[in-house]
């Protein structure tokens, strides 16, 4: 169907037609999902999706919706600067948003909900494409897209102490990856907002957090040789710890560990950033 049969439907309150089956519907803003047209995709096929998600359409079918979902995070999974990057960034948007619905009404097997979170954790770390804004394109943003997925999944009934330990290794083995150029399009954010996510749960103790933030720290400490940029290796970290301290320090919503966390972010930073911290003259 043309853009101008989905801008109808976006203009009628994204109503479900009744002049196609769903599943023709369905499988056609999938694919559109990974269109190269910003308003194809972030317009039209995204938001659409998202509605009908959240009123309910698709409630006896999230299950396979959510699979069809994770299936499009492999899709050419292992590429970087191809066309690719948006169906994957993208279906990630999507099965959050199926993560979400299910986190309000429970409509699926909490196995499948726990399969699709070892599916987007695995394609987070193993994304290799992240460039944020592309010229003509739009958005691929997959790395923030995944953290925002991540965020989901932590608020999911489903998931206790294991996983939101696993969420928050996974976390951190996204920001140790090295990338070239650092990420600078505002993923060490979502990432943070991603961790601040799983704290909020108030089921990690901070036995486990503290060793987790020591790991982080260390990469932004990390020696490198002198013929490399040093900042593709402590870039992501330094701007995470970064994030992480704003985020702590002044989120509206603040979690339990937020005074002794406070304590060890400032620790952390004073470590990562001694050229700056040390006293005039």
């Amino acid at each position: 169907m043309s853009t101008a049969y989905w801008n109808r439907v976006r203009s009628a309150e994204m109503k479900v037609p009744d002049d196609r089956p769903l599943p023709d519907l369905t499988a056609e803003l999938t694919t559109l999902l990974g269109s190269t047209d910003p308003v194809e995709r972030d317009e039209l096929a995204y938001p659409i999706l998202a509605a009908w998600i959240g009123e309910g359409v698709y409630d006896d079918l999230l299950a396979g919706l959510g699979d069809g979902m994770a299936a499009g995070l492999t899709q050419g999974l292992g590429e970087s600067g191809t066309d690719s990057v948006f169906r994957r960034s993208f279906s990630a948007l999507v099965l959050a948003e199926c993560i979400t619905r299910d986190n309000e009404h429970l409509l699926v097997p909490p196995a499948r909900v726990l399969e699709w979170g070892d599916r987007l954790t695995g394609w987070l770390v193993r994304e290799r494409d992240v460039r944020g804004f592309v010229a003509g394109k739009g958005w691929a943003h997959a790395v923030a897209h995944g953290a925002d997925a991540i965020s989901t999944l932590a608020r999911s009934t489903h998931f206790r102490l294991p996983e939101l330990t696993v969420l928050l290794d996974v976390i951190a083995d996204r920001v140790l990856l090295e990338t070239t150029p650092p990420l600078c399009s505002g993923e060490p954010d979502r990432l943070a907002a991603a961790t601040m996510a799983v704290f909020r749960r108030r089921l990690v103790p901070l036995r486990i957090i503290e060793p987790w933030l020591a790991r982080v720290t260390a990469a932004a400490t990390a020696e490198v040789p002198p013929d490399r940029d040093p900042y593709t290796v402590t870039g992501n970290p330094e701007a995470f710890l970064r994030a992480l301290h704003l985020q702590v320090a002044f989120a509206p919503e603040p979690i339990d560990v937020r005074a002794d966390l406070l304590l060890d972010l400032v620790a952390s930073l004073r470590t990562t950033n001694p050229t700056y911290l040390r006293p005039r003259g």
